[in-house]
């Protein structure tokens, strides 16, 4: 009987960017948790907000790549708690705007020290050439995304 193809998970690039990307977010979900009582996500919403405060979640959702839900949850979460204000949009009632508050900035740059340490301590093997080459890699693959996420496979058996 003729082996199946399957994958070589040494060299699947998508799986490879998965793989480091769950264990990445595992690990700083836990960590955020732990000392200052956010997950990842709640991280990541802070943290676009830092960048561009008083947008929609829809713009949240769009940069950062989560679906709709989970920005809604985390939103609520952080509201919840404080650290950002949703207001009704006043030329369209229709649409909540986002925005950090005092509370919300204090604890971004807390977790933001954090962040940097970790990001510090997963390029450590790397120069800063490698660095910089990584990062012009990864915009490029990240470019790609709208191509990758057009393909239609003709039917299930690849024809």
């Amino acid at each position: 009987m003729p082996h199946s193809p399957h994958l070589d998970l040494d060299r699947y690039v998508p799986g490879l960017l998965n793989f480091l990307s769950n264990k990445l977010s595992s690990g700083a979900s836990a960590c955020y948790r732990k000392h200052f009582g956010v997950g990842v996500v709640e991280w990541r919403m802070l943290s676009m907000l830092a960048v561009e405060n008083g947008i929609s979640a829809n713009r949240i959702s769009q940069v950062i790549g989560l679906d709709k839900s989970a920005v809604s949850r985390a939103l609520q979460q952080l509201a919840g708690a404080g650290y950002v204000a949703l207001q009704a949009d006043e030329k369209d009632g229709r649409r909540t705007t986002v925005s950090l508050t005092a509370e919300g900035e204090a604890l971004h740059d807390r977790i933001f020290a954090a962040a940097m340490e970790r990001e510090k301590r997963l390029l450590a093997d790397l120069s800063q050439t490698e660095v910089d080459t990584l990062l012009n890699l990864l915009g490029r693959l990240h470019a790609q995304v709208g191509y990758v996420n057009e393909y239609e496979p003709e039917d299930g058996t690849g024809h």
